[in-house]
């Protein structure tokens, strides 16, 4: 590697590190906001279905001898995650591309503009890391039932929730370069909200095949493999698709999306 080639790496992963730095100081400005989005949803979701439910002799089964709260735990994780993961760019970067023009400011760093989505990229998996982490212990304590955790593969659950918040920053980054702010609230009704329910998250993929063509059809969906995923690394007496296949489809979503929105940032940016 010659003098200059390292000289720019360097100054790279300073900017990287500064765009970051400055990313972390407004997260921790807004922090109580990010708590609420996070855990409201999969708190009332699992009081209601796992708690509620039993107490007043409305229980929700949960398949193949496990209780529901068992089935749910790695499914509102991944859940949790996706929604996160976007939340963290979509909404954000429609308005600095919008509005407040606020992008210009960022790609004036000393980083190549395709590195500038790639940061928004990591810093929102960043938060869907620490959205796993409060998640965790509202689906494992709520419920009336205790919940069958076991943690069969430290390496297998790290690569998991990493491959899934990247998949989820990827997947806010397409849309915050496509969609109008205005219109946010329009793609979550549309799009995210069906993709979540058809991700697999309250159910097993397994399941599905009583009903045949869905359980082809929710193979384009991210979330599916998000969720089995989860399940093998938590509740791996739960059936779920093989491990080799889930983290195949997930890195080839996360090349094929962040390869989009990538291209899409710098569309605009460049525009």
């Amino acid at each position: 590697m010659s003098k200059n080639t390292a000289a720019d790496a360097l100054i790279y992963s300073r900017s990287f590190t500064g765009l970051m730095l400055r990313d972390l100081r407004v997260l921790r400005r807004e922090f109580i906001a990010f708590l609420i989005r996070t855990v409201m949803n999969p708190l009332l979701f699992v009081f209601v279905f796992t708690y509620l439910f039993p107490k007043i002799g409305q229980e929700v089964k949960g398949a193949q001898s496990v209780s529901f709260g068992t089935i749910l735990l790695p499914g509102l994780i991944a859940v949790g995650i996706f929604f996160q993961g976007i939340m963290a760019v979509a909404l954000p970067l429609s308005q600095e591309l919008g509005a407040t023009r606020e992008i210009h400011d960022r790609v004036m760093a000393p980083l190549p503009v395709g590195l500038v989505g790639v940061e928004k990229i990591v810093f929102s998996a960043l938060q869907s890391v620490l959205a796993a982490i409060v998640i965790f212990p509202l689906v494992y304590l709520i419920p009336l039932y205790p919940v069958q955790v076991h943690i069969y593969s430290w390496p297998l659950l790290v690569i998991m929730v990493l491959l899934a918040g990247l998949t989820s920053g990827a997947v806010g980054l397409t849309i915050g370069t496509i969609v109008k702010p205005e219109q946010i609230g329009l793609i979550f009704g549309v799009v995210v909200v069906p993709v979540t329910f058809l991700g697999c998250a309250y159910y097993p993929w397994a399941v599905l095949s009583q009903v045949p063509w869905l359980q082809i059809l929710v193979l384009v969906n991210p979330v599916v493999y998000m969720s089995e995923g989860l399940r093998a690394a938590l509740t791996a007496q739960v059936q779920h698709m093989p491990v080799t296949a889930i983290l195949t489809a997930l890195s080839a979503a996360l090349a094929l999306i962040g390869s989009i929105g990538i291209r899409g940032f710098l569309r605009r940016v460049v525009n």
